[in-house]
């Protein structure tokens, strides 16, 4: 007989699992019982596209220009390997939330003292900010190149990203799902002209997907391939697939949790191929475009934006090189002030309101990014990127050891514990990472 109770009620859990994550949409999706597959996996199709904006984000693109203008194809290798690190991960994150029915903050909150959480949660808002730091810069900049808007009214402007989600959010957690897909849709197409035009080498593509020792000898490559790492599996996004993947009302039956785990893994992993897609677009076209043609320094948004179209020989290549910026820099926002949400319920219970909670997360974000603006001009924006995306990669340990712990524990999963061969994948992913991440401060200190 399969087992019926749940695995949230097993005896490896400190506290019996009584809040819901996102308590205003938890369980709001509707999923329709004796359904065949399709309309099955379009009920939960959804979270794994909210997670994937955060692998194409601005972040992504400060260090994938910088990687195909220095490099050439090179780094192709790292955008791959990270993304098949975001699939795993990522899989294991919807599992963990489905079958104890936390996420990720909460599972950890139920097992560690109170100090250890609260280092964790510090050290997770500090990755959220870095992220969101990248999303409000890159958008400014979009908005800039767009419409010559001063950056630093750009920044402003950016809050208003609070308001988009509640007012979506108010109409139903599709909406928010729907105008991140049609989003996702338009940085896809853009980027498609981009290739069109750039006409890269396919042969220099082919090779640059395999893996090549030099990275790790090069201290400035592995700098760049660091910083693709970490805007390639974002931490704070763990802790957000953990939680939006029950906002679909599946059943408390063992066969109900398992087919939702089945969806929501094919929906992260389909989604996240979209991510890989967008990334290794803007290396490629970065390398086409620049590395090589004396342009090879060119790591600014700004400057990439201006250099494209007399490279290219038409102004769409700037257009719509901007246009996919705008529209990946409001879907991050879009997911990281939902992250936040959940990060400071789920670390230390504090529930404040949507508005209020949002508002702060942007704030945190909107005051580095001025002063430094105030400070260096246009000019600034380009290394903080890049080094936002670095402060991720070393927040990514913290989130990865728990989740990997969590679910390769059956006394905390109980019938949903991940196979002995999957443990074993997550265990070599969570301490490469580790070991990139220790070999970057040994090389950032040492150079």
């Amino acid at each position: 007989m399969p087992e019926t109770t749940t695995p949230a009620t097993a005896s490896g859990w400190r506290l019996p699992s009584s809040e819901n994550s996102l308590p205003e949409v938890h369980g709001s999706i509707p999923v329709p019982g004796g359904a065949g597959f399709w309309r099955k996996m379009l009920a939960f199709a959804g979270p794994g596209y909210l997670v994937a904006v955060g692998y194409m984000d601005p972040g992504n693109w400060a260090t994938d220009l910088a990687g195909g203008a220095r490099y050439g194809y090179t780094l192709l290798s790292v955008i791959m390997l990270s993304n098949l690190m975001a699939i795993l991960l990522q899989a294991l994150a919807a599992r963990l939330g489905i079958a104890s029915g936390r996420d990720l903050a909460q599972a950890c909150r139920d097992s560690y003292s109170r100090p250890t959480t609260i280092v964790l949660w510090i050290l997770c808002e500090i990755a959220i900010a870095a992220c969101d730091l990248a999303e409000v810069i890159g958008a400014a900049i979009a908005l800039n190149l767009l419409f010559d808007l001063p950056l630093l009214w750009g920044v402003i402007l950016t809050a208003l990203d609070v308001l988009i989600v509640l007012f979506l959010q108010h109409r139903g957690f599709r909406y928010v799902e729907s105008l991140v897909v049609g989003l996702i849709v338009l940085i896809a197409g853009s980027f498609a002209v981009e290739l069109w035009l750039a006409r890269p080498d396919a042969a220099g593509i082919a090779f640059g997907f395999v893996p090549q020792t030099s990275i790790l000898r090069d201290p400035s490559m592995l700098y760049i391939a660091i910083g693709i790492l970490g805007a390639t599996v974002m931490p704070h996004n763990l802790y957000l697939h953990s939680s939006i993947v029950q906002t679909r009302r599946y059943g408390d039956s063992h066969e109900s949790k398992a087919e939702a785990i089945k969806f929501a893994t094919i929906d992260s992993s389909f989604a996240l191929m979209f991510a890989l897609f967008i990334n290794a677009a803007i290396l490629i076209m970065a390398s086409a475009v620049f590395h090589g043609t004396g342009n090879q320094d060119v790591a600014d948004i700004g400057d990439a934006y201006q250099l494209l179209s007399p490279l290219l020989g038409t102004t769409l290549a700037s257009t719509l090189f901007a246009v996919a910026l705008l529209c990946s820099g409001q879907n991050a926002t879009l997911t990281g002030t939902l992250a936040g949400q959940i990060v400071m319920e789920g670390f230390i219970n504090i529930r404040l309101r949507p508005w209020l909670r949002r508002l702060l997360t942007r704030l945190i974000a909107i005051i580095p990014a001025i002063i430094v603006i105030a400070l260096y001009g246009d000019a600034g924006t380009g290394p903080l990127l890049i080094l936002s995306q670095v402060v991720l990669s070393l927040q990514l340990p913290f989130a990865v050891f728990p989740l990997v712990m969590f679910t390769s524990d059956r006394h905390k999963m109980g019938a949903f514990v991940t196979p002995k061969w999957v443990q074993a994948l997550a265990w070599t992913v969570a301490v490469v990472i580790a070991l990139l991440n220790a070999w970057l401060l040994f090389q950032t200190f040492a150079g």
